[in-house]
């Protein structure tokens, strides 16, 4: 799992960087930079919005006396979108925007039940307080 994260936390900058370049020669620097600008507002405005939603679901669906479990994956999704249109890069962005948009993420949502329902049924669950 270590190595996994150290590749992806290095292959991906290297990736971005090189779309990046790419896009600069055929589009111009300004306009590279200006398209990563707009993503980032962009994607920070669509989270924040999306996010409030959600909180807003969580406390009618709490109220209700009822576990808002569809609602805290939803949540999750935003709250890994965010941070990736925040990061500079187009596949970044792209990812992204599919956790931010409401119907690109219950593709993901479908993937995270899948496999939180094969850790319970497996039992590899070890929580540890301290």
């Amino acid at each position: 799992m270590l190595m996994k994260l150290i590749l992806l936390f290095t292959l991906t900058p290297i990736v971005e960087l090189y779309i990046l370049f790419q896009l600069s020669d055929v589009m111009g620097t300004w306009s590279t930079i200006g398209l990563v600008l707009i993503t980032g507002i962009a994607g920070a405005y669509l989270a924040k919005s999306e996010g409030k939603l959600i909180i807003k679901k969580i406390k009618i669906e709490l109220n209700e006396g009822r576990l808002p479990g569809n609602e805290l994956l939803n949540g999750l999704c935003v709250l890994i979108g965010g941070a990736l249109l925040l990061t500079p890069g187009l596949i970044t962005d792209i990812l992204g925007f599919s956790l931010v948009i409401p119907g690109l993420r219950e593709i993901f949502k479908g993937y995270l039940k899948r496999k939180f329902r094969k850790i319970i049924d497996d039992g590899n669950i070890n929580i540890r307080f301290r």
